[in-house]
């Protein structure tokens, strides 16, 4: 079930920050928007790449990047059916996004070390 958004951005000073954050939050929705900038990957190699993330969880974080515009599916007929998904042209505007995350991470792995 795909959450609710912002009806309107001007509601409050910081709004369009939590709506822009809405569209790239939970945990594995960065992460894959990350492993996909290099082009198209299949369902299993995400997986893969993202670790701990179940096959639920992250069938769900793609069914809401893809509708919120930010990945495209792309079905081929053939058996066993494979899927991949690549970012959109509005999904790779987020690249410098997640890579400033990812700098900031690195610079900051202590931060994780004490969880």
């Amino acid at each position: 079930m795909a959450k609710l958004r912002h009806s309107r951005l001007d509601c409050a000073p910081g709004c369009a920050v939590e709506a822009a954050i809405s569209l790239i939050d939970g945990k594995w929705k960065a992460v894959t928007l990350y492993h996909l900038q290099d082009g198209p990957v299949r369902f299993n190699e995400l997986r893969r790449r993202s670790g701990s993330v179940t096959q639920r969880m992250l069938t769900n974080q793609l069914r809401e990047l893809e509708t919120d515009g930010l990945i495209e599916r792309e079905v081929f007929a053939q058996v066993p059916p494979r899927v991949e998904y690549r970012l959109s042209e509005r999904g790779g505007t987020l690249l410098p996004i997640i890579e400033a995350l990812k700098t900031w991470g690195d610079a900051n792995m202590d931060l994780f070390a004490r969880r």
